[in-house]
């Protein structure tokens, strides 16, 4: 338990600061009902939640999502579950922080396929709307801006955290809580070196590290297309490099991995293993480690969905889901 303690931070109770953005309740009230909101996307049919389904631990479930035209993205969709304590948000951390990230699926052509003036005007074109940003953005002249809906979507993305998860009770001492087997898997997770990766407060999310430190995976699981935030940096150094995934709910959010190939937490155990540590793990060991990642499950949001506002004669009009 010591050592645990050292190594990782429980799931706080209570709503986390963000810098510069201050969480207010009209702030979050509006976030929710832009996080749930189909017409931010040009066929106004897909929203935040389409991807980060909240029933779903955050994420979508598929090997990568569909997004406009039923184009396939590149990656798989990461939960947005305890999001706000990850270094950086997507696989290659191109978005500093949450409010960025909210901004990148509006614009992108495979997912929801618009413009920040585009979603102004839609905005505009409800006096709910209207009202309800004004009420977030007090003092503004122009509170209905591309930039004031990202706060407002970081505000609300950060309740979305899973607090209570037995091993978090764990961390704050409960040493009954956990059984045997899941203190042995814990052991296993600190010795074999799983938490040089995997640690902080959502056990990974907070650095990057290569996928294949010892031996890189075949290509259906690590395709050579994608090289990560080599396609941020330009660094040859970063290539095939990523954020490692955050474990926090991980029993909830299969498929696994990036490109979302691994079905079975079993298995995304074992390659993590080989290509990782360099090590080919045993039955029993794969077995007690993912019996320790079934603890980190926490208790779920839970998200009443918001009535949104009619549209009116001035809302643009849904462009047709081509498809790609």
């Amino acid at each position: 338990m010591e050592e645990a303690q050292g190594m990782f931070e429980p799931i706080p109770s209570v709503v986390p600061a963000v810098k510069d953005n201050a969480v207010t309740h009209e702030k979050v009230e509006l976030g929710k009902m832009l996080f749930f909101e189909p017409r931010l996307s040009s066929s106004h049919l897909i929203s935040c939640n389409t991807c980060h389904n909240l029933g779903m631990g955050g994420d979508d479930n598929l090997e990568t999502s569909i997004g406009h035209g039923w184009a396939k993205g590149p990656r798989n969709a990461p939960t947005v579950l305890n999001a706000v304590f990850n270094i950086a948000q997507f696989w290659d951390g191109r978005a500093e922080d949450l409010k960025a990230q909210a901004k990148g699926p509006i614009q992108a052509g495979v997912e929801m396929n618009n413009k920040p003036h585009a979603v102004e005007v839609t905005l505009n074109s409800m006096p709910e709307y209207r009202e309800r940003f004004a009420r977030a953005f007090p003092g503004e002249d122009k509170p209905v801006t591309f930039d004031n809906l990202a706060k407002a979507i970081e505000a609300f993305e950060a309740t979305l955290i899973t607090p209570a998860s037995r091993f978090d009770q764990y961390l704050e001492g409960n040493d009954p809580v956990l059984t045997a087997e899941e203190k042995e898997g814990l052991r296993l997770f600190m010795d074999k070196g799983c938490a040089g990766c995997h640690a902080g407060r959502n056990l990974g999310g907070e650095g990057y590290f290569p996928f294949g430190v010892m031996e890189k995976p075949g290509a259906d699981i690590l395709p050579p297309n994608d090289q990560g935030r080599f396609q941020v940096t330009q660094t040859a150094d970063d290539s095939y490099v990523f954020r490692a995934g955050p474990l926090r709910n991980i029993a909830l959010t299969a498929p696994y991995f990036h490109s979302g190939m691994v079905w079975e937490l079993r298995q995304a155990v074992a390659v993590m293993g080989e290509s990782q540590l360099g090590e080919k793990l045993s039955d029993k060991e794969i077995d007690l480690i993912t019996t320790f990642l079934h603890t980190l499950t926490g208790e779920q949001p839970r998200v009443e969905y918001p009535i949104l506002p009619v549209s009116t004669p001035e809302t643009p009009l849904p462009q047709e889901m081509v498809a790609q």
